[in-house]
């Protein structure tokens, strides 16, 4: 696939960009021509990695270690990405960790780590990017379909993450948009990943609902990032774009 560029010399900061879903994120806005830093937390050798193939293929890729859960930490590194390429143009809120179990199971300690995660962690990066960001900026946040179709139980603590995510989209449009930036949320069905392989737990139960018949790729998520976060997408905000294969349909 001939890529188009562009993303050209933009700077675009992925949170958990070392695996899965992320990595193909970085890969994909790289490729378009932008400076993409990822942090990572606990998988070192495969950010380095990441690095690496985006190196090789022409681009430029910094990785930083911060733990989504640690506030100091996230707002550490994206005051680093700013300090190091001058900016930020695009911010993809993509770390996020799953906590499954019934609710009166679900130990809290767990539940504050998945609050700490997928929600503070969001809200912090974003804070920190906006004071980096002008007109022009993109924020796009990583939801689920889960939101829109609880399509198996035990993922009520996760789901009510991903909730908040998207409450937090709508509120950041009003904010923004007299600011030329804008905000909208990606919300991946099924996709093939660490967190959801497609031969996982669930796969039975959710594949034969899934329309196209097969899993996501982290790929096809990337691909509508790199819309949103393009000039083409420039009078779109506030939407949530379900990339699902027909999962919620």
């Amino acid at each position: 696939m001939d890529t188009i560029r562009n993303l050209q010399d933009k700077v675009a900061i992925v949170t958990g960009g070392s695996r899965s879903i992320g990595a193909a994120i970085a890969r994909r806005l790289a490729a378009q021509g932008a400076k993409v830093a990822i942090t990572y937390n606990a998988s070192p050798d495969k950010a380095d990695a990441v690095v690496r193939e985006i190196e090789a293929a022409g681009g430029h890729a910094i990785a930083l270690r911060a733990d989504a859960g640690n506030p100091e930490a996230v707002r550490s590194a994206v005051s680093a990405v700013a300090e190091r390429l001058g900016r930020i143009d695009i911010l993809v809120n993509n770390a996020g960790i799953s906590v499954l179990g019934e609710p009166t199971e679900i130990a809290f300690e767990d539940f504050q780590r998945i609050l700490a995660v997928n929600v503070t962690g969001l809200f912090v990066a974003t804070q920190e990017a906006l004071r980096h960001m002008g007109s022009g900026g993109r924020i796009i946040h990583i939801g689920s379909s889960m939101v829109r179709y609880a399509a198996f139980p035990t993922a009520s603590a996760y789901t009510l993450t991903k909730g908040a995510v998207t409450g937090f989209t709508r509120g950041l449009v009003r904010d923004l948009g007299p600011k030329g930036i804008t905000v909208n949320t990606v919300h991946p069905g099924p996709t093939d990943s660490d967190m959801n392989p497609a031969d996982g737990a669930v796969a039975d139960f959710v594949k034969p609902g899934i329309a196209m018949g097969r899993y996501g790729q982290g790929s096809d998520i990337a691909a509508a990032v790199a819309f949103l976060a393009s000039d083409e997408a420039a009078f779109v905000s506030g939407a949530e774009l379900l990339v699902d294969g027909g999962f919620t349909a």
